[in-house]
């Protein structure tokens, strides 16, 4: 079974092809093709290491653009009695790996 980690949005994730992962919006529309930086490749003891990243590129496609759970927060400060909440939702983009 091959494996890579990739690398977008600022973060790594480790894939195998048809994994479905959500990762930092992406400027495309659903349908569209994409391909990650690829930092490593594994095909069981075969290991390729890139120096920053491996030739072979993993791709996948764009499924849908959706926002992540509300993430809630105050700002308080003491001895005045202000209190402020404030949310925030993420947008995400979930995609799925298609080939390695």
């Amino acid at each position: 079974m091959k494996v890579a980690v990739i690398k977008t949005g600022g973060k790594q994730y480790l894939v195998k092809e048809k994994d479905k992962i959500k990762v930092e919006k992406l400027a495309l529309e659903p349908g569209k093709k994409v391909s990650f930086d690829t930092l490593l490749v594994a095909d069981g003891d075969k290991v390729e290491i890139g120096s920053p990243v491996v030739k072979k590129a993993v791709e996948g496609i764009v499924k849908r653009q959706v926002r992540g759970r509300k993430v809630a927060g105050v700002k308080y400060k003491p001895k005045t009695r202000q209190a402020k909440s404030f949310g925030h939702r993420q947008y995400y983009s979930e995609v799925e790996v298609t080939a390695i």
